[in-house]
């Protein structure tokens, strides 16, 4: 089930572009999306089994390709893996891509640039990757890396941890009492209100021509952030200078 994408413009190997007629980056609420069942793997283990999941995922992507507009990009910490998965749910169909273990990736800078960045490399243009699990203060760097959309689901998920979502930080409301006393769905409303002031902060940004700059000022707000962006300016120059603007 293909669905409509077009890239309009970009602010670096960031793309702004119409979904269905929405602007993207967005945020996908879960009746957007309808996602092949894949085989679910931990980030950290062997790859014998990373490799066996990879194939049960291929093998369920292709059961259900004729009824699903997503499939999931698993591998686990393997990049060689995560590329072959969707290299191969390309030529089964699919153009949405969901980038499995989106928590676990965050804890680790590294292999979150490795990921994300050579994944948009090999991907077709038209195909979009969307990540979960994001904290709200690194959505202008996962966007600004190639990332066309985030779940909503990310909004629920801190709500349980009793985490509360600000555009700059992740506050554990059990060390921060901001708000003592809140209950969960009370959470989770004021978290996808973050996350969705912050999807229309970095689609004005790239209106304006300026994810960088918002990329630079959010990259201070915590130490894995800092470090993102550190090895993606390190690593991946060419990268970022192919969508560069000249002025």
């Amino acid at each position: 089930m293909i669905e409509r994408f077009e890239i309009k413009s970009h602010d670096g190997p960031g793309r702004l572009g119409k979904y269905n007629g929405e602007k993207t980056p967005k945020l996908f609420f879960k009746d957007e999306l309808n996602i092949a069942p894949s085989e679910g793997s931990a980030y950290n283990i062997d790859k014998e089994i990373a490799n066996f999941n990879v194939k049960e995922t291929l093998r369920l992507a292709s059961e259900n390709v004729d009824k699903c507009n997503a499939a999931v990009v698993q591998g686990s910490k393997y990049l060689n893996l995560r590329i072959e998965c969707l290299k191969e749910l390309e030529e089964i169909g699919y153009n949405i891509f969901i980038i499995a273990n989106g928590d676990e990736l965050l804890t680790n800078p590294r292999e979150l640039v490795d990921v994300v960045v050579n994944l948009r490399k090999k991907a077709h243009p038209s195909s979009m990757l969307i990540f979960t699990f994001a904290e709200a203060s690194f959505m202008p760097i996962l966007t600004y890396m190639g990332i066309d959309g985030f779940l909503a689901d990310a909004s629920n998920y801190y709500s349980y941890l009793n985490v509360l979502q600000t555009p700059t930080k992740a506050y554990n409301l059990n060390d921060y009492k901001i708000y003592d006393g809140i209950t969960q769905e009370e959470l989770e409303k004021k978290n996808i209100e973050c996350i969705e002031f912050v999807i229309r902060e970095i689609q004005t940004h790239m209106d304006n021509s300026s994810l960088r700059n918002l990329v630079e000022e959010r990259s201070t707000t915590s130490p894995q952030n800092t470090s993102t962006l550190k090895l993606l300016d390190k690593n991946y120059m060419d990268f970022l200078l192919e969508y560069s603007q000249l002025f």
